[in-house]
């Protein structure tokens, strides 16, 4: 199969690569708990394969930048599941239930001129 699918969140972007194999998952070339390092990350990236049922059964190689590892977590998870969906069109609806192929839209605010912060305001004064 072979074909990269990209997800994204915040300002992290990821691509996935998915071809069936024994179940290996690299992440920039390393194992998934040796580059997150915390192991609810990587139970992240894991949901997608656990929710379709196809625990390994797939080989995946990502490459990710961007953003922190909570971001970049998120944007491997979402480049799975999506080329599952790819990979396999079936999984669609379960994968869709789960909540697995929907991009999470929260973003930075931008900051605003006149204030201290994004929404934080410096302190009036009335004299």
């Amino acid at each position: 199969m072979g074909a990269i699918i990209n997800g994204s969140r915040k300002r992290a972007v990821a691509k996935v690569r998915l071809q069936p194999g024994k179940g290996s998952i690299k992440i920039n070339g390393k194992e998934p708990i040796q580059y997150f390092c915390r192991q609810d990350l990587v139970d992240l990236i894991n949901l997608p394969l656990i929710t379709a049922g196809v625990k390994g059964t797939f080989d995946i190689y990502a490459k990710v930048s961007g953003g922190g590892i909570a971001g970049q977590a998120g944007a491997v998870s979402l480049g799975i599941a999506r080329a599952l969906v790819n990979f396999n069109s079936e999984l669609r609806p379960t994968l869709k239930s789960a909540g697995l192929l929907k991009r999470d839209p929260r973003e930075k605010e931008r900051m605003k001129y006149g204030l201290a912060k994004r929404r934080k305001r410096f302190q009036f004064s009335k004299r």
